[in-house]
């Protein structure tokens, strides 16, 4: 599986060889019960999830059959290959309505 790891633009080696010096423990800030406390959001004695809040309009999963030439167009374009095809149809939806 390495082969498909991606180059992130970071000298790992460099990061990890760095000795963290007393100095920069200060900038750490003490993680106290308070601060876990603090942590946790409630409202009305109920807990709020976490995380990214959901979108109002949210994409409907479907199975979508296509031309072969179609798929391998757009899979060719690379990461993202489907939201340009969902970009593609929803102009069309557009102009068409």
């Amino acid at each position: 599986m390495i082969e498909n790891r991606r180059n992130i633009g970071s000298d790992l080696a460099k990061v990890d060889a760095h000795i963290i010096q007393p100095e920069e423990y200060e900038e750490i800030p003490e993680l106290t019960d308070e601060w876990f406390e603090a942590a946790d959001q409630y409202i009305g004695g109920k807990l709020v999830k976490r995380g990214r809040p959901k979108k109002a309009a949210t994409a409907k999963s479907s199975s979508l059959r296509l031309a072969p030439e179609v798929e391998k167009f757009f899979r060719a374009t690379g990461k993202g290959w489907q939201t340009r095809i969902n970009e593609v149809l929803k102009a069309w939806v557009a102009k068409h309505s």
